[in-house]
């Protein structure tokens, strides 16, 4: 193996010194965001699409044409859809129909896994919500996957493969909107998405068959559908957009001028949203039903999943009353539970997470350089910014500005990031959108590990992306031919607390003198917040680069190719699924009517002499083919039509 090289990065200061100490994967950056993804689709002459994906809860189809956002509607006339997916011995369920079962099918229903995408399986977040979720997640390599039972076998799934079968819901709820097929795709993330989730995003898309061609952050697409809606003005100002999800948190500050939109600042939270308000009421719920009636139910997953719908109930109850009741018949072991709970005592429960929410705005103060007076409007995104508290605290920390609640919450993500899919095909005509421009930024640092493992920006937080940094490195042992350059992402000085990107090795070098050897190291982030970095030795002119893409959870080009085989023998799966449900409950319709045909006195007279005992025999047979679980919805319409044949030509006059 080679040992770990040290190398001098050449500034007007003076030389600082480098090292590669070995990689560590622990990640403070991918602790950060993993809650809602937007995803904009569009395709060449026909109008543009975006899907909100929030991961945590509810995804949302919207659809951009000339002048006009349109948000989709699903099967059920519903406007958002759960990012459920539910796993049977007999189909795979998306949507309302796995969450309805959620509860009869706790351990094969798979929710939140946008707290998985682009993780480490021993990322101390991960850890802690597969303490909670019902459903089994395993290590695979470093990577955590999903493991359930599906068509009678042990079946594991990637997070981008769950994510991949949501996003393709939502593809074919827009299909059949539009009556066109769906290609292409502008996906927005949250904006502290490190480089590994922006990537893993990426492979779903691609899993799900959808081109991704632009990667935006959530809070900016918010911002366009502010400032193109409601808060639309010529007038220059700092608008603060604060997005509280299901699952994640995001705070972003913008200078809106006109059609400009620059992002000064970004922050937020990865594990504060809707889901852990839910989870703090659960939890007191655990404990009055353990204290009434003795009983733990830490061990009952649907006993959980009962009690998580319930608190979710309450706590939206809450928003709008003073108190609500969760009330559940025979919750564990023949137990009945029933509590009231006070808004002051759910506010009571979540203080220390509600007032969590004020640091990261106080961060994008700092970091933009702003007093709290130089904010004229602040903006409320995210179905949980509906809770009186939040909104008190938020009022009361900009000393009690209005807060603006003129947008939808729920769908003002994929209305910005429709309008944004509809400029970059083509199709936004509107004067608004002509010059419309998103300046957005770096989240993170990036950059490379000093000797003692401290870490060297070389793209700061903040820079606006687009955009190309450069940094000079040199060796430091004489005559050393190979120069590895670890690459991480994140803030904090020890590299061992941001987050390992990959790493990449440049060699060989001719051999020098330590600090002859000139490297050049060249940090391209693209517009998607997608990293590139590449070293060159300036004597010989050789170079090296990696697109970080090679880090544990991003897949493949041949995994990604697999899993796209594999999703679209899923989707035949569960079209054949459909198929033999549709041709058994018309077989069965049918054979009640024969029925009552036999069985009635008036209608068997009609039918030819010894006719009534071949139809018997046959409606005997059609019973038994129902009864064969491999049977197909081929062998059942031709039982249908063999019993169809017998009876029409029975009931024929004599």
């Amino acid at each position: 193996m080679l040992r770990p090289f040290v190398f001098v990065v050449y500034l007007s200061t003076g030389a600082h010194r480098l090292g590669s100490a070995s990689i560590c994967f622990r990640s403070r950056l991918a602790d950060s965001w993993a809650s809602r993804t937007t995803l904009c689709v569009q395709y060449q002459k026909e109008p543009s699409l975006t899907i909100a994906l929030p991961g945590t809860t509810y995804s949302c189809v919207a659809t951009y044409e000339g002048t006009n956002v349109e948000i989709i509607a699903n099967e059920q006339g519903s406007f958002t859809t759960p990012s459920f997916v539910s796993f049977t011995d007999k189909e795979r369920l998306i949507g309302e129909a796995a969450k309805n079962q959620a509860a009869m099918n706790p351990t094969n229903t798979v929710f939140d896994v946008k707290r998985l995408i682009g993780r480490r399986f021993d990322d101390p977040d991960v850890k802690k919500d597969t303490d909670t979720w019902p459903f089994k997640v395993i290590d695979d390599n470093g990577s955590p996957k999903v493991e359930v039972e599906y068509l009678g076998e042990t079946k594991s799934f990637s997070p981008q493969e769950i994510s991949s079968m949501v996003l393709t819901k939502m593809k074919e709820i827009a299909e059949v909107k539009l009556g066109k097929k769906v290609e292409k795709a502008v996906i927005t993330v949250p904006a502290y998405f490190n480089d590994n989730q922006r990537q893993a995003t990426k492979d779903a898309g691609a899993i799900a068959g959808l081109n991704v061609l632009r990667i935006i952050n959530e809070p900016t697409a918010a911002a366009i559908a502010y400032g193109l809606g409601a808060g639309k003005s010529n007038k220059e100002r700092n608008v603060l957009i604060y997005d509280l999800g299901g699952g994640t948190f995001d705070v972003s500050l913008l200078n809106i001028q006109g059609g400009v939109f620059t992002v000064k600042a970004t922050s937020g939270n990865t594990h504060l949203g809707g889901q852990d308000f839910d989870t703090s009421l659960l939890e007191h719920c655990k404990k009055d039903f353990q204290r009434k009636s003795k009983k733990d139910i830490s061990n009952d997953p649907r006993a959980l999943r009962r009690l998580r719908t319930a608190c979710e109930r309450a706590k939206r109850t809450l928003s709008s009353g003073a108190q609500a009741t969760i009330e559940i018949d025979s919750l564990f072991d023949g137990e009945d539970f029933q509590m009231q709970i006070t808004r002051a005592r759910f506010e009571e429960l979540n203080a220390k997470a509600f007032n969590g929410t004020l640091e990261p705005v106080a961060q994008v103060l700092k970091d933009a350089n702003l007093q709290k007076s130089a904010v004229e409007e602040i903006v409320l995104v995210g179905g949980s910014t509906r809770i009186p508290r939040i909104q008190k605290l938020l009022s009361e920390f900009f000393d009690g500005k209005k807060l603006e609640k003129s947008i939808n919450p729920d769908e003002a993500v994929a209305y910005g990031a429709a309008v944004q899919a509809g400029i970059l095909s083509g199709k936004a005509t509107s004067a608004e959108t002509a010059d419309l421009l998103l300046l957005d930024v770096c989240p993170l640092s990036l950059g490379v590990a000093m000797e003692g493992n401290i870490f060297a920006p070389v793209v700061p937080r903040g820079n606006t992306v687009p955009c190309i940094k450069k940094r000079t490195f040199t060796t430091v042992a004489d005559n050393q031919q190979t120069v590895q350059f670890p690459v991480y992402q994140g803030e904090r000085v020890n590299c061992e607390d941001n987050t390992s990107l990959g790493e990449f090795t440049l060699a060989p070098i001719p051999p020098m003198r330590a600090g002859e050897a000139v490297l050049e190291c060249v940090f391209e982030v693209d517009v998607n917040g997608i990293l590139k970095v590449t070293a060159t030795e300036k004597t010989s002119g050789r170079s090296a680069n990696i697109t970080i893409s090679n880090s544990v959870g991003k897949l493949s080009s041949h995994e990604i190719e697999n899993m796209i085989n594999d999703a679209e023998k899923f989707k035949s799966s569960d079209e054949a699924f459909s198929k033999k449900f549709e041709a058994k409950q018309q077989l069965e319709s049918y054979i009640g009517r024969v029925e009552e045909i036999i069985s009635d006195p008036t209608l068997s007279l009609k039918l030819k002499r010894g006719q009534k005992d071949k139809i018997e025999q046959q409606v005997s047979e059609a019973m038994a083919k129902l009864e064969i679980t491999d049977a197909s919805a081929e062998d059942l319409k031709k039982q249908e039509l063999a019993l169809k044949r017998l009876v029409t030509k029975a009931m024929s006059s004599r």
